[in-house]
């Protein structure tokens, strides 16, 4: 058990360390701060693309790319011969990037509603259990992508490039509302299209639409399955 707590003391340490944590805590802040003034404090709408931009940039772009680096640089296959198993080494940096996108989207909702006087939102364990679900599917590609690219810095273009379109499917660089119908209906069968409307309808009190949870939840499990199926320690 030694083994373990000192695994997540040192992960802790190097996520903590990493820019690319910088960069994804910031971003959606500043988005945040930026468009506040035009926004309607009380629609939910502004906090949701936010927090949707967060977890996408989390399981898209730092999940993928620390694991990748891990298995390019050996540490998996090292790590094979100590007491303390790669899976663990998986396991430990999964639950901190929840955890810090987690945090972040504390941030996020923490200055909304303080600094902003906004409405907190109207269902907040409704509003975390579809965090949960819509991380596990949003993570999962992310390990989809970890398993399948050759290494570190390819992951982190394959993240970054799928990224883009799913942000644009899921009305975060533009409204909905603005959309053509037929992508504004495509979008919302995406990981982020799925989680940003959810999330939008847990602040406001709507009741959350059944499919979107289904969606997010499918994501999960096959992507899950892809990424434990092709996954390679080495």
């Amino acid at each position: 058990m030694t083994g373990f707590p000192m695994l997540t003391r040192i992960e802790t340490s190097l996520l903590l360390r990493d820019p690319a944590t910088l960069f994804t805590m910031i971003i959606p802040l500043f988005i945040l701060v930026i468009f506040s003034s035009g926004g309607d404090p009380g629609d939910g709408t502004l906090p949701a693309m936010t927090m949707t931009i967060s977890i996408g940039l989390v399981g898209l772009y730092m999940v993928p790319t620390a694991l990748a680096t891990y298995r390019e640089r050996g540490i998996l296959r090292r790590m094979s011969t100590t007491p303390v198993s790669p899976g663990a080494l998986l396991g430990v940096q999964l639950v901190l990037q929840l955890i810090f996108a987690v945090a972040a989207s504390a941030v996020l909702v923490g200055v909304w509603t303080l600094l902003y006087r906004a409405a907190p939102p109207a269902s907040p364990a409704t509003l975390f259990a579809i965090f949960l679900v819509g991380a596990a599917g949003v993570f999962a590609i992310g390990l989809v992508i970890a398993a399948l690219a050759p290494g570190g810095r390819a992951a982190n273009g394959i993240g970054v490039l799928l990224y883009f379109p799913l942000a644009f499917l899921g009305g975060l660089m533009q409204p909905k509302e603005m959309m053509p119908e037929f992508l504004a209906g495509l979008g919302e069968f995406t990981p982020l299209g799925a989680f940003r409307q959810a999330v939008h309808d847990a602040w406001t009190g709507a009741a959350v639409q059944p499919h979107l949870l289904g969606i997010m939840a499918a994501y999960a499990v096959v992507a899950g399955f892809v990424a434990a199926r092709f996954f390679r320690w080495e």
